[in-house]
């Protein structure tokens, strides 16, 4: 499962990790759709659908060759469909950059998993932790995440590609950019992160917008989330307000909501080159 991620010179959970290129100073606009499964590694445009495991999808990614030891330190439900694992990372040597997911091996499975980190190298550094973000699923290494992975189990890791191109700062210094989240789950109990995200609109006034959509909320929405919940699919006017020539576009989701996305960006002329996303599962 994928949870989201953007990194504009700071990290939030790790709900992207498809997109090709991050750049600080440009506006970007991440839509994003809480779900089960995707499939097939695709960045920027569509074309198979067929079904391959993660070492075989990725197998022309650049990896680590470190491979490190660690222990499960914490399990917690982030919501009824998705764990939160934190590991104690063993090698003091093991790092990452933000955007980038695990190699995920579990003794006895002969699948290897791939997870996108959704904490901060900041926490790794500081605590020797690293946190995942699983979705439950019939794939041997989610479905034993949420059925046998218990506190003290013991895994082993190894970082995959960094999605970031490096960029030499020269002259003036560094200039941070805007993020806008479009967000959609069933309900609010499905939006992971969501006091994470609130926390950095905070934290950084005026960079960070959000926008939470629900499809299938039956109940009350709580007063803290009430002014930034919209009811009902992310629409090609929400799309349409964010439309610059320096604006690039990051899709996470299920195939379909992908395709219906990036038909809706195209409607509105966004050029195909400014809209990046993957396909996976």
């Amino acid at each position: 499962m994928a949870c989201a991620a953007i990194s504009v010179g700071f990290t939030i959970p790790q709900l992207l990790r498809g997109t090709s290129r991050i750049f600080p100073t440009h506006s970007a606009l991440v839509v994003l759709r809480h779900s089960a499964f995707c499939y097939c590694t695709v960045n920027g445009t569509t074309k198979s659908k067929i079904k391959m495991d993660h070492l075989e999808r990725t197998a022309n990614n650049f990896r680590q060759e470190m491979i490190s030891q660690a222990k499960v330190c914490g399990i917690a439900s982030e919501s009824e469909t998705v764990k939160r694992l934190r590991l104690a990372v063993i090698n003091k040597d093991f790092t990452f950059k933000a955007g980038q997911w695990v190699d995920f091996f579990i003794p006895g499975i002969s699948v290897v998993g791939g997870f996108s980190i959704c904490s901060s190298p900041g926490l790794l550094e500081r605590d020797g932790i690293l946190e995942l973000a699983v979705k439950n699923a019939l794939h041997p290494p989610a479905h034993w995440i949420h059925t046998e992975c218990a506190p003290g189990s013991e895994v082993a890791l190894r970082v995959g590609a960094d999605l970031h191109e490096s960029q030499e700062r020269k002259g003036g210094g560094y200039k941070m950019g805007t993020v806008s989240l479009y967000y959609s789950a069933k309900n609010t109990n499905e939006l992971l992160f969501k006091k994470n995200i609130l926390g950095l609109m905070d934290a950084f006034p005026g960079k960070i917008m959000c926008r939470f959509h629900v499809t299938q909320q039956h109940s009350q929405i709580c007063r803290e989330l009430q002014p930034h919940v919209t009811e009902g699919r992310i629409s090609e006017e929400d799309l349409k307000k964010h439309v610059s020539k320096d604006t690039l576009w990051y899709i996470c989701g299920p195939p379909p909501m992908i395709e219906s996305v990036s038909r809706l960006l195209a409607n509105i002329g966004v050029p195909q080159d400014c809209v990046f996303f993957e396909k996976w599962w």
